[in-house]
């Protein structure tokens, strides 16, 4: 994959790029819809060294739907084992998060 001084990109395809900043950061930027949320979870999960949470830039996403903030937010893990850790959080991504009753759990997580 390539590098510079913007970072190591961890995956492409036409809607959507991860890119790996120092430290355990990764940047979203593009679209992210049920197309690629497979593919954010496998590269996230790479990306994740275990222990501390990964953190993860949304906030040059343009769009993402419901199973791409699924993979994001993790609903259905109990917030002291979510090993995502959301920055820059849009407030069109908190709004849906508050549409899905996610919020209270976002907010649970210290980091978000």
């Amino acid at each position: 994959m390539m590098s510079d001084d913007m970072g190591r990109l961890l995956y492409q395809d036409a809607q959507l790029r991860i890119i790996a900043r120092s430290g355990s950061t990764a940047v979203l930027v593009g679209e992210v819809d049920v197309t690629n949320s497979p593919a954010l979870e496998r590269t996230l999960r790479s990306a994740w060294h275990g222990g501390e949470p990964l953190t993860v830039d949304t906030g040059a996403l343009t769009f993402v739907d419901l199973s791409g903030l699924r993979v994001l937010v993790m609903p259905a893990v109990p917030p002291g084992r979510r090993w995502i850790r959301l920055v820059n959080v849009t407030p069109f991504q908190r709004r849906l998060m508050g549409l899905m009753g996610w919020h209270h759990e976002a907010r649970a997580q210290p980091l978000v």
